[in-house]
């Protein structure tokens, strides 16, 4: 490291920035070298006589110089405030609005700037409508609304965050700090991360117990998290109190009804609640009525004779609006929540204060069960603020803790109970008032009987791979509390010093684990098209703005679709550009590819289906997919499927993880190339790069010089970038079906385990080895 720069006469830098302020602000003096006017007895001066404009103008000329360059000169010294004055690691936001916060010498001087100027409005900026014609703030904030929606904390983020327009919401994409990598750190090392203010899009289906089974299949979403619930397993835990009673009786629909004393365990009515992906909730939703119809229909006509036909009913509501819900991810989730949120002092489960207990002792929500659920009554969480996050204790053990009924017990779960919390008793100022006639300044707030108590549900979220990995797992909690609460728990979780992190940061966290994210990994569906048209649409715009000189040529350096990945030419359903491929289909292969439907196969069997069709001859495997796609449709009572088992296997699209052998870092929309039997032989025998110098053999640069042809193109990186976890490139694409069949085979006849095939960015030269294994999730 360099010395400092030694300082010129022993002055400080403080003192040098106060001379220039002085002599920003001095007029100098011109000396007078010429003798003065004449004077008369005792010193009396002699008045001129007539003064000559000219020559009087011309022998002030430098004190009006001065004068002039004095006022520009103190007019750009004073552009600084005095909290801008101050060294960096003194200057704090609070500084700007709070004397207090500022050096003593300069209090007065500050105590001046933040006086209030009262300055004229500019004619432009006068409203033309009169006072009673002027809109206010929430009618403004009402107006910008039209075509999206805003989130509770959206003030918050659009201070601090950059927002964008994201499935009819205004959500945060990332903030405007540099937070990348702390934002990793926070979430996988000791460190809190990961607050997120997610959209709730939630159902609630009212149903008999006999009918659970048979509304299975309408839940086929790619990201749902199901929270069932029966009121008889609670009233058979914790029998309700006079005051619950009261609020579970009512009419209408989604109400929740005590049971009568004689009832039947099959006609309890059971509630379900569905969060699914914003993009997807209406379908969902449309899934949800047809498949209540089926079951309905069929359970009316399967019940026997004399059965009142009324008394079998399916309810549904759509709840979104009514239930926020935030996400608290890394190892001390745990702490924070335990210091931020205060449970009722009159909660009587053993079990919930079992688990509260011990909240501070878990070193990870990952220790419990997964997507355990706790229901409790917090107090309202001003009343402790500012919160202190809770300290482990070392020497304590990981308690064990089992999932129950009674558990998962809480009044979110009614309906009038939230919307009896629409809007909190009481602002913030009331609760400021209260606090400034405490005894001691800074103490908490004692909670009186009238302050809210609100409903909350925690569920453990975990990050992970469903298979047992050397990925990084990030495990935490999803808290779900009624509308209308969301900043006054924000604020409590965000002054526990977590990192608040938008949709960039929550795709990095998957992207970490090696899972996919829904909609830019899930291929063939509404969202991800949706998503690859609008990335397609700006990054060719951007392309063209580009200077030809600083862009790629994509022509050249034969990419086939730069903007989106061609996933009907890689599964042969589509012919590309004849100049661009050197082969044309037969006359037979057209009829086929116009069967041809391509679907993602996904879910936990398919690693198993794919060694059972690795296993078999290659006659055998469009009847063995036909066979598995019919056995789980008929699990869900419906009809076996009539596409044809060649086309249905030759539009499967299976998800695969990518890690380049030795270098590499691929990124998104990287093409994947098949690599032939002796390129491969070649490749398993080739000498690497030297670990200490990190150079390539010249064997090595031979084979990622060469470019493949077009035909061999098998598929697409959908994520891709260098992964903090591993400390390497890593990425997630997609193939087909067939193709990774293919790969599969080639590595058996070399016995061995690893897939190995070649990726090259769509701007890049280098052709890289990597290794692709099946992903599951």
């Amino acid at each position: 490291m360099s010395a400092k720069r030694k300082e010129t006469g022993g002055e400080q830098p403080e003192n040098r920035k106060k001379q220039r302020l002085n002599d920003a602000r001095t007029i100098p003096v011109q000396s007078n070298t010429e003798a003065g006017p004449s004077t008369v007895g005792n010193g009396v001066r002699r008045l001129g006589g007539a003064i000559d404009v000219e020559k009087f103008v011309e022998a002030r000329k430098f004190e009006i110089n001065a004068m002039q360059v004095a006022q520009k000169t103190a007019r750009g010294a004073a552009t600084q405030r005095v909290w801008q004055t101050l060294p960096r690691h003194l200057r704090r936001r609070a500084a700007s609005h709070d004397v207090r916060r500022v050096p003593l010498r300069l209090r007065d001087r500050a105590k001046q700037e933040m006086t209030a100027v009262k300055k004229k409005a500019l004619a432009r900026f006068r409203p033309k409508q009169g006072k009673d014609k002027r809109l206010s703030r929430t009618e403004t904030f009402i107006k910008r609304q039209r075509d999206k929606s805003w989130l509770e904390t959206h003030i918050w983020h659009a201070k601090r965050m950059k927002m964008q327009n994201m499935w009819g919401y205004r959500l945060a994409v990332t903030p405007t700090e540099k937070a990348f990598r702390p934002s990793h750190r926070a979430s996988a090392r000791r460190k809190l991360s990961g607050l997120y203010s997610t959209v709730a899009v939630t159902f609630k289906v009212p149903r008999p117990a006999r009918n659970d089974t048979s509304l299975e299949h309408g839940r086929s979403t790619p990201i749902s998290t199901n929270l069932p619930r029966s009121e008889n397993a609670e009233a058979q835990a914790h029998p309700p109190t006079e005051e619950i009673q009261s609020q579970k009786h009512g009419k209408g629909k989604g109400k929740a009804k005590a049971p009568p004393e004689n009832s039947d365990s099959d006609t309890v009515q059971r509630t379900v609640w569905i969060r699914s992906h914003p993009a997807i909730s209406e379908n969902v939703f449309v899934a949800l009525r047809t498949s209540a119809s089926l079951v309905l229909a069929a359970a009316r006509k399967a019940a026997p004779q004399g059965t009142q036909i009324d008394e079998i009913g399916i309810a549904l509501e759509d709840l979104s609006g009514q239930i926020n819900a935030f996400e608290i991810m890394g190892p001390k989730s745990n702490q924070v929540l335990k210091g931020a949120i205060s449970p009722a002092s009159h909660d009587s489960r053993e079990d919930f204060n079992k688990f509260w207990a011990s909240m501070m002792d878990l070193q990870t929500s990952g220790s419990i069960p997964r997507g355990m659920v706790i229901g409790f009554k917090a107090l309202d969480p001003r009343l402790k603020f500012p919160p202190k996050n809770a300290k482990p204790r070392p020497t304590s053990t990981s308690p064990i803790i089992i999932p129950s009924a009674s558990l998962a017990q809480s009044d979110l779960w009614d309906e009038s109970t939230r919307d009896g919390l629409r809007k909190p008793r009481y602002k913030k100022k009331d609760l400021d008032e209260r606090r400034s006639k405490n005894l001691i300044p800074g103490t908490h707030l004692s909670p009186l009987r009238q302050d809210d108590r609100v409903p909350v549900l925690l569920i453990q979220r975990s990050v992970e791979r469903s298979t047992s990995s050397k990925d990084l797992a990030i495990h935490g909690w999803t808290l779900l509390l009624p509308a209308g609460w969301s900043m006054p728990f924000f604020s409590s979780l965000t002054f526990t010093g977590t990192r608040v992190a938008g949709q960039r940061e929550r795709q990095t966290q998957a992207f970490e684990a090696g899972t996919g994210y829904f909609p830019r990994d899930y291929p063939f569906c509404a969202s991800y098209e949706a998503y690859a048209a609008e990335r397609a649409e700006e990054e060719q715009a951007r392309w063209a703005r580009t200077p030809p000189a600083k862009r790629a040529n994509y022509e050249k350096l034969g990419t086939r679709s730069p903007w989106r990945a061609d996933w009907s030419v890689v599964l042969g359903i589509e012919t590309p550009a004849p100049a661009l491929v050197s082969t044309q289909r037969e006359a037979g292969d057209t009829a086929q590819a116009e069967k041809v439907q391509p679907w993602l196969l996904r879910g936990s069997t398919v690693r198993a289906l794919v060694e059972r069709l690795m296993g078999v001859d290659a006659t055998r495997r469009p009847a063995i997919v036909a066979e598995e796609l019919n056995t789980l449709r008929a699990k869900r009572n419906l009809d076996p499927s009539k596409v044809d088992p060649d086309a249905l296997l030759r539009g499967a699209l299976v998800r695969v993880r990518i890690t380049p052998c030795t270098r590499g870092n691929p990124q998104d929309l990287a093409l994947i190339y098949v690599v032939d039997d002796a390129e491969a032989q070649a490749w398993r025998h080739m000498p690497r790069k030297s670990q200490a110098t990190g150079e390539e053999s010249e064997e090595e640069q031979k084979f990622t010089d060469a470019k493949p042809p077009q035909t061999s193109i098998i598929g697409y990186v959908t994520t891709g970038n260098f992964s903090l976890s591993h400390g390497e490139g890593f990425a997630i694409g997609a193939v087909p079906l067939r193709r990774f069949l293919e790969v599969g085979e080639q590595a058996r006849r070399f016995a061995s385990k690893e897939l190995l095939v070649k990726v090259r960015d769509r701007d890049g030269h280098k052709c890289r080895a990597a290794h692709i294994e099946l992903l599951d999730v």
